[in-house]
């Protein structure tokens, strides 16, 4: 039976310049109402988290969550599934210093009134600061990553940094460490400490 995954791998396929009448039809089998654009899956390994943590099922409510694969991707995303193609309303993430290629990427597309929200560096950036340093490392403890953040943190390279840009770095050092981190960190989160573009994607559904 077809599932949201499949209308994912659909866009994907699509995007890479594949056939879209898939997408489509799987669209509408599907009754897909929303896309939500994503640089990678790091952030939808968070927005997921969220969701579920809210007791909420995207798939089921129609809102395919998905990853363009960087943000230069966004204009040929909103293009086929925004006003010009699919129809679907659109919404994401993205980084402040990348703001600019969602503003022309959207206004290319004809999808200019969708909103986006900006995280001020990155969404790790944002997930550090809402737990706090301390809160961070007890988490990476707890995933049995402490003596690889250590042996990082005592690298030439880190020192002069401040502990949380040594965090938002260590995430990175390692193939799918990001992906991981996106979950957990989000599942760590008071209720009321949710960062607010994350916050405000997972509420504008």
């Amino acid at each position: 039976m077809a599932d949201m995954g499949a209308f994912r791998d659909a866009v994907i396929a699509w995007a890479a310049g594949g056939p879209g009448d898939p997408a489509r039809e799987l669209a509408a089998r599907l009754s897909v109402r929303a896309a939500v654009l994503l640089e990678g899956p790091s952030d939808v390994a968070a927005v997921d988290a969220l969701a579920a943590s809210r007791g909420r099922d995207l798939a089921a409510e129609g809102v395919c969550v998905l990853p363009m694969g960087g943000a230069m991707s966004v204009g040929r995303f909103a293009g086929l599934l925004g006003p010009p193609g699919l129809g679907l309303s659109l919404t994401g993430l993205c980084d402040e210093r990348e703001r600019s290629y969602y503003v022309r990427g959207l206004e290319r597309a004809g999808a200019a009134q969708q909103e986006f929200f900006v995280c001020a560096a990155d969404l790790e950036d944002e997930l550090i600061r809402a737990l706090g340093v301390t809160r961070v490392e007890e988490v990476v403890r707890a995933e049995g990553d402490l003596r690889a953040l250590q042996t990082f943190q005592n690298q030439p390279a880190q020192q002069g940094r401040t502990s949380q840009q040594q965090l938002r770095r260590f995430l990175g050092t390692k193939k799918g460490r990001k992906i991981h981190y996106g979950r957990v960190l989000v599942e760590a989160l008071e209720p009321d400490r949710v960062p607010a573009p994350l916050d405000g994607l997972l509420t504008s559904l």
